[in-house]
């Protein structure tokens, strides 16, 4: 029987967030909408997925690391963006942030994050990402870009795949945005109140827990409810391809677009403004459920676009093996988010580095036993 002294795979880091976590806070991390099929099925997709073995080959030397957007990473995956991560662990955006950089991969601020661009951009050395949704407000749109670029941020991430907000019954049930009875908000305090590392560390020692990104918009904004409202009522529906202009307009440095899940729709995104990346997302199967998952829908949109931009996965990463698969599938690169989160919530900035740790050595073990010495290698043969 083990002890459990120390978590090291993704699955470890997520038990510990569990126990600290108050409930509503973890399945707001780890839910997904609906009946969660495409949540499960992100994961279970890479798990269907067969590596090639193969030995006697000469891999006594193994790099890990990749040229993504003329950048040198240490692996090929970068911290994807998570909203309201500063909840997860005091200061949380800050603590993840540093422990990419020093890693040596991209760090990707939420717009809903706790802290701040600049907070992010003061406690940081290199420049990191922004990602920002299709809300209404296009002026206030462009006051975030202005400052993300200000405080030295290489890329936006656009979130193009939430035209609506996909219900999570996970935290409908939990009483989120939803009015409770006494007896339900009772239990609800009861159940933070257990939560006594987190309260010390996070309740307590991380304030101010608003949208340090928003404060203007949303001011004195505290909690869920606030943020449910501002999304509902920001969410732009009628965006469409043509309007991606005004935001390369507005964007003078490297534009990323994340939630293309369609070979068709990977094409409209580079007729329309030519990303420099299009990331393959169906949100951490938070949105519509029962769509493929993101390592299935990968091939047909890397047809599609050939090497005309950088085409990112993001979805049901849990491991190195899992990155290795992305790259066979046509993948330059890879972002987690519920990885660095689960690891945040359980060691802070040292469990982040020690995941990112994790997920190298398992990678540098499946491209030996693929035989590929070089990530720049990795193709369809490493797939069974």
């Amino acid at each position: 029987m083990s002890l459990d002294l120390n978590p090291v795979s993704v699955s470890d880091y997520r038990e510990v967030a569990r126990k600290r976590l108050p409930t509503q806070l973890f399945d707001y991390l780890d839910g997904g909408s609906y009946a969660e099929r495409t949540l499960g099925d992100n994961v279970e997709a890479f798990g269907r997925l067969k590596l090639r073995q193969r030995v006697l080959r000469d891999v006594s030397t193994i790099d890990t690391t990749a040229e993504v957007f003329g950048e040198k990473w240490t692996i090929p995956a970068a911290l994807a963006p998570v909203g309201f991560a500063g909840m997860y662990a005091r200061r949380g955006e800050v603590q993840a942030a540093r422990a990419a950089e020093a890693f040596g991969v991209p760090y990707t601020l939420s717009t809903v994050g706790i802290c701040s661009i600049e907070e992010i951009a003061k406690a940081t050395t290199k420049p990191f990402w922004f990602q920002l949704y299709v809300i209404k407000d296009r002026g206030y749109a462009a006051e975030l870009m202005k400052r993300a670029h200000d405080a030295g941020c290489s890329a936006l991430v656009f979130t193009v795949d939430l035209a609506v907000l996909g219900a999570r019954y996970r935290d409908i049930r939990n009483g989120m945005n939803t009015k409770m009875s006494a007896g339900k908000r009772l239990k609800v305090a009861a159940d933070f109140a257990r939560r006594v590392h987190w309260l010390k560390n996070v309740a307590l020692g991380g304030r101010p827990l608003d949208f340090g990104n928003l404060r203007e918009a949303v001011p004195g904004a505290r909690g869920f409810g606030a943020f449910g409202a501002w999304v509902a009522q920001n969410l732009d529906p009628s965006m469409t391809w043509d309007d991606l202009e005004w935001v390369r307009k507005n964007w003078p440095g490297k534009i990323i677009i994340k939630g293309v899940m369609d070979a068709d729709d990977a094409r409209l995104a580079m007729n329309a403004i030519s990303p420099e990346g299009i990331v393959v997302s169906n949100h951490g199967g938070r949105q519509l459920d029962s769509t493929p998952a993101t390592i299935e829908a990968l091939p047909a949109i890397r047809e599609e676009v050939g090497n005309a931009t950088t085409v990112l996965l993001d979805g049901g990463i849990r491991s190195g093996l899992d990155i290795v698969k992305a790259l066979a599938l046509g993948a330059d690169a890879c972002l987690m988010g519920r990885p660095w989160v689960y690891a945040l919530a359980a060691r802070g900035e040292a469990g982040v580095s020690a995941m990112l740790g994790t997920m190298k050595q398992e990678m540098h073990v499946a491209m030996a036993l693929t035989g590929s010495t070089k990530t720049s290698e990795i193709d369809k043969s490493a797939i069974a």
